[in-house]
């Protein structure tokens, strides 16, 4: 992996984080303008860190490495700072399984490459030529 699309990771977790660290602040002060500000502060800080990683990664990779950052520190918080426990219908792999799964198509979404224009501008030129020679070969 490149420097370039190292960065952009880097910024797609760090909005993920703070996209978290939003709704742990909504959560956790009681304090409204101290709620609201550091809502408002988080959620800008965010879009940053979201609108700079697009510029080193496709937008599939960005959003879904953003929306593991967020799922996962989320789901973490809820349960090491507000002590939030499962009912007893959902079990443990009800949670888990997804999990797993989010990250698997995180790693997936990261070693997809972006399709090279090129290639696709050389195949419509083929397939226009194509077409062309089919037209006067009917004629």
């Amino acid at each position: 992996m490149d420097g370039t699309k190292r960065t952009g990771y880097v910024w797609a977790i760090s909005a993920g984080l703070n996209a978290a660290f939003a709704a742990i602040a909504a959560k956790f002060f009681s304090y409204q303008v101290i709620k609201y500000g550091l809502v408002v502060l988080f959620n800008v800080t965010m879009w940053g860190c979201y609108v700079n990683s697009l510029k080193a990664l496709s937008s599939l990779q960005a959003t879904v490495t953003n929306f593991a950052a967020n799922f996962l520190s989320s789901g973490l918080a809820g349960f090491f700072l507000f002590k939030e426990t499962l009912s007893v219908q959902v079990n443990h792999w009800m949670l888990f399984v997804p999990t797993l799964e989010i990250l698997f198509f995180v790693y997936f979404a990261s070693i997809s490459s972006a399709v090279d224009m090129t290639h696709c501008e050389l195949t419509m030129l083929e397939i226009l030529s194509t077409e062309e020679q089919c037209k006067h070969s009917q004629i």
